[in-house]
């Protein structure tokens, strides 16, 4: 079955837009643990920080298989019928991008953290407060570690493909693509595809690199 360039276009908007939703909701969830792991100080936190750079390199095909099993009609969130659906390709990108910008975030704060935070508390505020402070201060590895969970979300295969199926106009991404093509000996299809995915990718790389730079510049000059 031969792919046009109406079906071309939908995989690359399905792949960016899945990517987009599943970062959001990640880095919603992780800037503020990552901030609070590194102001707030509690019982357990730095094996929670160990966990989380433990999941860093968390295999994909091993959380679609797990989510999988909790989304199947026997699982217990089978009932939500959304297993095969771009929603639980969102799930699954969302958890492996969650240990990327939480760690991220942590390392940023940290170095924050010890440099200002003695001038934050001095000037009234509490741990909690200094939260909102510290994510202004680190704004610019924010954006780093949000461009690096999307790099890490656009380009999953693994457990996109397990959860959702790679069904043709409804869940086959850019990645599952080049598998699906590939396997079927369509190396034409799977080379555009692939050229569109790498140049994502190098776009992302180049941004993040040269995010780094601006911000080790940065701090020399307030040094």
């Amino acid at each position: 079955m031969t792919t046009g360039l109406g079906d071309f276009i939908q995989i690359v908007v399905l792949s960016v837009s899945v990517s987009l939703v599943a970062t959001a909701a990640a880095t919603a969830i992780s800037l503020p643990i990552g901030t609070a792991l590194a102001v707030v100080a509690f019982r357990g936190r730095r094996l929670i920080v160990v966990l989380i750079n433990a999941f860093f390199g968390l295999p994909p095909v091993v959380v679609g298989l797990v989510l999988y099993l909790a989304l199947s009609r026997s699982g217990p969130l089978g009932s939500l019928a959304l297993l095969f659906t771009p929603s639980a390709m969102v799930i699954a990108q969302t958890i492996l991008a969650i240990p990327i910008i939480t760690a991220l975030v942590h390392r940023a704060s940290e170095r924050a953290w010890a440099r200002y935070g003695d001038e934050l508390i001095a000037d009234g505020a509490t741990r909690l407060q200094a939260i909102p402070q510290i994510l202004m201060i680190i704004r610019a590895d924010l954006v780093t570690a949000v461009l690096a969970g999307f790099g890490r979300t656009v380009s999953e295969v693994g457990a996109v493909i397990l959860v959702g199926g790679n069904i043709r106009g409804l869940t086959r991404t850019m990645t599952t693509t080049i598998a699906l093509q590939t396997s079927q000996g369509d190396l034409s299809l799977a080379l555009a595809v692939g050229a569109v995915l790498v140049g994502i990718s190098i776009s992302i790389s180049a941004t993040v690199f040269a995010l780094a730079g601006q911000a080790r510049t940065a701090g020399s000059d307030e040094a």
